[in-house]
């Protein structure tokens, strides 16, 4: 049990999702959300307040217990069998791709100017580009791709900043709010256009 009350504000990965767990088992999030687990554990040990009594359930009554549980043996064989460990060359061959459709596209404009077809020819060679980068900046926005964070942190900022033109802030806080709380109303961002788009049928059941 972990007193988070004056701790939440200076969470690395934003305030809202923290507090989106508060009185809630958040073993699973903490684990997927956390690369360096011994880093983390340093700052986890202060927030201590105390540990759930023997006669407690260690899982929420509102959860499937044997889903639970097999989730986590899912993902512990997962990482056992080596399937989370990315392949590098994969992703530097990903981001030359990318760069050269960049390039190709502005080239194209420069040589051949900006009638119809040429425009049409690099407007492709740019959108592929484009849906390419959106997705490599979501492995390294997800710190994927390098074992320091500190690298996927610094290319992710390259490549949405950069090549994308957005904010890798703010991608970040948004998205790992969407995954820790997928689809929960109040609390997944991915949906907080709700009620205006989904005043149709019945409400979320998540909201019952």
């Amino acid at each position: 049990v972990y007193d988070i009350s004056h701790f939440y504000r200076r969470h690395p990965g934003g305030a809202r999702l923290l507090v989106s767990h508060a009185g809630q088992d958040a073993t699973d999030a903490f684990v997927a959300f956390h690369v360096n687990k011994v880093l983390v554990n340093k700052y986890l040990k202060p927030l201590q307040i105390g540990e759930l009594a023997p006669d407690q359930p260690s899982i929420e009554p509102t959860k499937n217990e044997k889903l639970v549980k097999d989730f986590r043996e899912l993902r512990a064989t997962v990482e056992r069998m080596g399937l989370l460990e990315p392949n590098q060359l994969f992703f530097f061959l990903l981001l030359a791709h990318i760069l050269l459709l960049d390039a190709a596209a502005w080239l194209i404009l420069f040589y051949f100017g900006t009638s119809l077809l040429p425009f049409v020819f690099s407007l492709l060679l740019l959108t592929i580009s484009q849906v390419q980068a959106s997705w490599l900046q979501h492995d390294l926005g997800h710190l994927s791709v390098f074992r320091k964070t500190k690298w996927n942190h610094l290319l992710h900022k390259f490549v949405m900043c950069h090549l994308i033109g957005a904010s890798a802030k703010w991608w970040t806080l948004l998205h790992s709010q969407h995954h820790a709380k997928p689809n929960c109303f109040h609390k997944d961002p991915d949906i907080d256009m709700h009620p205006f788009l989904f005043t149709l049928g019945k409400k979320f059941s998540v909201e019952v």
